[in-house]
């Protein structure tokens, strides 16, 4: 078992931190507060690699493993989590489109994704299908040679500014569950998709969200993606290395907010002497450290169970995304408290980071379902010996 990171690794992280600092750094908080999609910037990602970092070679993808990609991820984010965000998004419906696209769709589409030329939004959540997604409602009927698509997606990021929807849609019927629902790559702006309003937001306001209506929504049969009745089984796919992505953007935020608290700490006097020399608050920074390289090890080796196929790799997924987004949001919390009043104002990025982190905890699925994958697996009789 080795803990350091290769070569290869070490680069591709000090690249994406070089990327972070020159191109997202002096632009976030602008982004933020004026509710920016950075495309040009997220175009830039591309042409380094950043939006295929997964995806297959044969879609115009890196084919990294799930581990590499953690160390891009956790630069950006250090520097913008809400941008971050949408890249990892991307990252995952680009994948799923190279991987189970039919061959003209892959060509078409793949290496314009991968290239960041392109941008993907994923389409699963419903206004009443959230946690319970396998309840979802949006329907695709074949009819003749095309899919049929009627319903709606609610919470998409990146809704109205994307290219590609890979969209989850009924294709069995309303009993069928889980069993029933398929995947389909459909392009962003044909006739009887419409977008509803920009939410307005607490964080991630660099990406916009928006409900997404289908009214008759009219796409080839070649764009389902696998076979019908495998989309649920793909999402869930999906969702094991979205929960790492959204695990590492939360690593990253805490890295970045870590590094600011203790930097200020040094900086800050009260009392006629630098705030670091007080031990109390010396004990909150030691706390924050360890925490976050508790979390940081957990999703990677979370990555390394996705990576080697591992019969366990959903339940550690699930582990990695309730710790790391927990952590990472506290961590973010305590190094705000540790700047006083400054912490709360913008001129300093704290409670930007933290703002964007609190989401993590939402999505991908909450913590609380995550609680309910993992006592499921710890509730089977080898589970004792097998999690551990």
């Amino acid at each position: 078992m080795d803990f350091e990171l290769s070569e290869d690794q070490r680069a591709f992280a000090d690249t994406a931190r070089a990327f972070a600092q020159t191109e997202l750094a002096p632009h976030a908080a602008h982004w933020d507060a004026e509710a920016v999609f950075p495309r040009e910037a997220i175009a830039k990602a591309g042409e380094l690699g950043f939006c295929g970092l997964y995806a297959p070679e044969n879609a115009g993808g890196l084919a990294l493993p799930r581990l590499d990609a953690t160390l891009v991820f956790e630069e950006l984010a250090a520097v913008d989590p809400s941008t971050t965000a949408f890249i990892t998004i991307h990252n995952m419906a680009t994948w799923m489109l190279g991987t189970w696209a039919s061959d003209a769709v892959r060509d078409e589409w793949g290496p314009l994704l991968a290239s960041g030329q392109k941008l993907a939004s994923y389409c699963l959540t419903e206004p009443g299908a959230g946690s319970d997604a396998a309840s979802l409602k949006t329907r695709a009927e074949l009819v003749g040679h095309d899919y049929i698509i009627n319903g709606s997606k609610a919470f998409i990021s990146g809704a109205g500014a994307t290219d590609m929807l890979v969209l989850m849609a009924r294709t069995g019927d309303a009993q069928s569950g889980a069993s029933g629902i398929s995947a389909f790559a459909v392009p962003a702006h044909l006739e009887g998709i419409s977008y509803g309003k920009k939410e307005e937001k607490m964080g991630w306001n660099s990406q916009p969200t928006r409900v997404i209506s289908f009214d008759n929504v009219r796409i080839p049969a070649n764009h389902l993606l696998g076979r019908e009745g495998e989309g649920f089984k793909i999402a869930m796919k999906g969702l094991d290395g979205g929960r790492i992505n959204i695990a590492t953007c939360s690593v990253g935020a805490a890295q970045g907010a870590l590094t600011q608290a203790q930097s200020y700490m040094q900086e800050r006097k009260q009392f006629g002497k630098p705030i670091a020399s007080f031990q109390a608050l010396q004990f909150k920074l030691a706390d924050m450290a360890t925490e976050l390289v508790a979390a940081r090890q957990m999703v990677r080796l979370a990555a390394s169970k996705l990576d080697a196929g591992a019969r366990d790799a959903s339940t550690y997924c699930a582990m990695a995304k309730r710790f790391a987004t927990d952590t990472g949001f506290n961590v973010c919390n305590d190094a705000l408290q540790l700047h006083g009043g400054y912490g709360y104002i913008r001129e300093y990025p704290l409670e930007r980071l933290m703002r964007d982190a609190r989401v993590h905890q939402i999505l991908e699925g909450t913590n609380e379902i995550m609680r309910v994958i993992i006592a499921r697996r710890m509730l089977d009789g080898d589970a004792p010996e097998a999690i551990r």
